[in-house]
């Protein structure tokens, strides 16, 4: 299928944005309909209307136009901007060249092989400036010149079929591969056939058929995607069918949903180095290689017809989505992206945090547009128009991140007559990898969690050492649409007042206290660098994670085992309408050291001056929200912690910053046994309203609190939940093992969503003691009994984790 462009507005320029040398124009072919500016897009260049184009001429046209962009003005902003700051890194890189054995620029050397990656980005910048119109260097054989001797220098020194591959493997066959492609690609009509070959033999050697037959290892997920688009283009640039055909098989075993280790899950989780929650980052790779893959390939000899393709569609609004807030993706899924920040050796300095993974998924979600459904491309539309309003702190349409492409198509969705959607209310479970997402009206929050299929958290190539206790029961939260509502802490009513959009974009990382991160319980003990191993090694030997919702409410529960220590505990959320209810019970360790359950830690910005307030059983921190803490001594303090991104990450900046940080943890003692707490976060509260919450002894009862079951009642909301950790009983709910129970009563009608967290798969059964008329529905899973004074349910859970539902009529 030729992908469908009708929904993009027509170009606002005649001009076109790509400009080609008058050889490149006379041999290869337009892209596909909609991607050219003028002429029969169906037909090379100066072709006669009827003749046959070259079918790899039309490709490495498509791929440019995808590459590059079409359809834009290149003197009108941000494009204008964008393509002189090309211009001046081109001339900068072609001035500083100095071709050695060992290297192609000073400062770039072959050994890290990242100096080979860095060499032929540097070069690609070069070309780009080459082709484009508005770079101040368009057309210039001396920079062409210069391109192509950093071509032949890379592939006489290093880049040939002669050199055994050392150090990180990445580099090698994904990083380099790929932009070697682009360059040659794009200067296509300048290659000799021996640049060409050279090129080819490259690929074939550093990608071998091997890399492509077997589903494993490092070629799965997002790693195939990136491996097959190389040897699709290979196969394009060297006018080889078979490789090209290679690459879109290849493609097949990404599709289907799995069960285990790398990919997509039928939950919408997504999983990459076997064990490590990485939508945001891996996940992102994989979405746009596929976009990019589908619409070269679309309408060629060589479509991508898998009808498993769909679950790579169905995955933007089912597991992607979700995981975006306002244009981030949540760092919860960004795996040891989060210690990034600026890189070393970044020409364009581009800040790699929550925003940039998210703006990464919004963009692939743009380019892989052109291959869905019209109602598909319109629901999508709308939510990156709404992302892109409602983005504050990194605005989309101006990203630093994005080339001309990305900023055209994006400005296309924003100038598209769909109109904007909202972030949706309602909560996500992602059970395949230890993630929930809670959505209401005034606050996202998202939990991270580590079983014995999930990381505590992923280290490596110098990244991220001392992510220990990210898995440890995280939470994030951030104000809705970019603020926390109208009113302010001072006011009577409302909400707190603006919040922070930018809490964990602003430096959040580099200056947190690494053992106080917030919702955590830990032991303090110290840690060393990379402490449990790297790439995901470290994983507590625990089943019971997860939890169930009715898409509305949630119950969660976490069976933790603290790294390299002896800490044990029981930690539960219950996600409500307005608030996250948290427990914890079963805190036992001899590590000889204190335990903490840090309630929250805030990072106030620069020279922050919130006020904090203490009342009785409570805390408010002006512009964020408050904390019930009816039970034992909150402790707080507010410090500045100063840091760099390269004290988390080799690979970055050495700058230092300072952030001002309100930290509230609840100590446990040193050695505690059975040690618990109880507390609730209020995202977004006003002062007034907190005060209030805290007051009413109605609106919360807990009915359990150990380490045999953790169970909440909140009348208000018809509300009733557990987490049993083993058999048991809790407000009138009985589980005959471990279970997460969640009930909803409205009027006369209620609801119990049940799921089995230690993921036996044995049959699970569940009693309310309760008089109920008649069952409505029930999930064939579900098995359901209703007499006179209760409810018996018989569940046949599987492996997944999943939520089994049963709706009653009560008497």
């Amino acid at each position: 299928m030729t992908p469908d462009r009708r929904a993009l507005p027509s170009p606002r320029s005649t001009r076109r944005a790509l400009l080609l040398t008058a050889a490149f124009l006379a041999t290869t072919a337009a892209a596909a309909p909609g991607f050219c500016a003028g002429g029969d897009p169906r037909q090379p260049s100066g072709a006669a209307p009827g003749a046959e184009a070259d079918p790899y001429a039309v490709l490495r046209r498509r791929w440019l136009d995808i590459s590059l962009g079409t359809g834009y003005d290149p003197t009108a902003e941000p494009y204008a901007s964008r393509l002189a700051e090309t211009g001046d890194l081109a001339r900068g890189f072609r001035a500083s060249m100095a071709p050695a054995a060992d290297r192609l620029w000073p400062g770039n050397p072959y050994d890290p092989p990242a100096g080979i990656t860095q060499s032929y980005a540097r070069l690609w910048t070069m070309t780009q400036a080459y082709v484009q119109e508005g770079t101040g260097s368009t057309g210039d054989e001396g920079l062409r010149t210069d391109v192509l001797r950093g071509l032949d220098h890379l592939s006489a020194t290093i880049y040939h079929p002669s050199t055994t591959r050392y150090g990180n493997w990445w580099e090698w066959q994904i990083g380099s591969p790929r932009l070697l492609m682009d360059i040659t690609i794009a200067l296509y009509d300048h290659l000799t056939d021996a640049q060409r070959e050279a090129a080819c033999a490259a690929v074939d050697h550093f990608i071998p058929d091997a890399m492509l037959a077997d589903y494993s290892g490092t070629s799965t997920g997002a790693n195939r995607v990136d491996l097959c688009r190389s040897v699709a283009l290979r196969g394009v640039l060297g006018r080889a069918p078979d490789r090209i055909a290679l690459a879109r098989d290849a493609l097949s075993p990404v599709f289907p949903y799995v069960t285990q280790g790398d990919g997509l899950y039928a939950d919408g989780s997504f999983v990459q180095h076997t064990q490590v929650a990485y939508s945001g980052t891996y996940g992102q790779v994989m979405l746009d290689g596929l976009g990019r893959l589908f619409a070269l390939l679309a309408g060629s000899a060589w479509e991508v017809t898998d009808p498993n393709r769909q679950i790579v569609l169905d995955s933007v609004e089912h597991a992607f989505a979700p995981l975006i807030h306002d244009g981030l993706a949540m760092d919860s899924v960004n795996g040891r992206a989060i210690s990034r920040g600026y890189l070393k050796g970044d020409d364009r300095q581009v800040m790699r945090g929550d925003h940039y993974h998210g703006q990464g998924i919004i963009a692939a979600i743009a380019l892989l547009a052109a291959g869905a459904s019209r109602e598909e491309r319109e629901r999508w539309y709308a939510r990156v128009k709404g992302w892109i309003e409602r983005d504050t702190v990194a605005p989309i349409l101006t990203a630093r991140q994005y080339g001309t492409a990305d900023l055209a198509r994006l400005r296309a969705v924003a100038d598209s007559p769909v109109e904007a959607a909202p972030e949706p209310v309602g909560h996500r479970l992602f059970p395949a990898m230890d993630r929930a997402v809670h959505r209401r009206d005034a606050f996202t929050a998202a939990i991270a969690m580590a079983s014995d299929r999930i990381a505590f958290y992923e280290c490596g190539n110098g990244e991220n050492p001392r992510g220990w206790h990210t898995g440890a029961g995280m939470v994030y939260w951030w104000p809705a649409g970019g603020a926390g509502g109208a009113g302010g802490a001072g006011q009577a009513g409302g909400a707190s007042g603006a919040g922070r959009a930018d809490q964990y974009t602003d430096w959040f990382w580099p200056t947190v206290d690494w053992y106080r991160l917030p919702g955590t319980t830990v032991s303090t003990k110290r840690l060393p660098d990379r402490a449990g191993g790297e790439w995901g090694e470290p994983k507590p030997d625990v089943r019971w994670v997860g939890g169930t919702t009715d898409g509305e409410f949630a119950a969660i529960g976490q069976h933790l085992r603290g790294l390299g220590s002896t800490l044990q505990a029981r930690k539960s959320w219950f996600c409500v309408a307005d608030a996250v209810i948290c427990l914890g019970a079963g805190i036992t360790c001899g590590d000889g050291v204190p335990v903490e359950t840090v309630v929250d830690n805030r990072n106030l910005g620069e020279n922050g001056t919130q006020t904090f307030v203490r009342g009785h059983g409570w805390a408010h921190l002006e512009d964020h929200g408050g904390w019930i803490v009816p039970e034992g001594t909150l402790r707080t303090l507010r410090e500045d912690r100063t840091g760099a991104w390269s004290d988390i990450s080799t690979g970055s900046a050495t700058e230092r910053r300072t952030r001002r940080w309100q930290t509230l943890w609840l100590d446990h003692g040193t050695d505690p046994t059975d040690a618990s707490y109880l507390y609730v976060l209020l995202p977004g509260a006003s002062r007034r309203t907190v005060a209030a919450r805290a007051a009413d002894r109605h609106w919360l009862s807990v009915l359990a609190n150990d380490s045999a079951c953790q169970a909440v009642r909140v009348p208000s909301l018809g509300l009733t939940a557990a987490n049993f950790w083993r058999a048991g009983t809790a407000g009138g709910l009985t589980a005959s093992a471990g279970a997460s129970v969640l009930l909803r009563r409205r009027g006369r009608t209620a609801t119990l969503c049940v799921s089995e967290p230690p993921r036996t798969g044995a049959p699970l059964r569940i009693t309310w003691d309760h008089p109920v008329r008649e069952v409505i529905r029930a999930d064939d899973t579900v098995e359901a009994h209703a007499t006179d004074g209760r409810l018996d349910l018989s569940v046949t859970p599987g492996r997944a984790c999943a939520t089994h539902e049963c709706e009653v009529t009560l008497s």
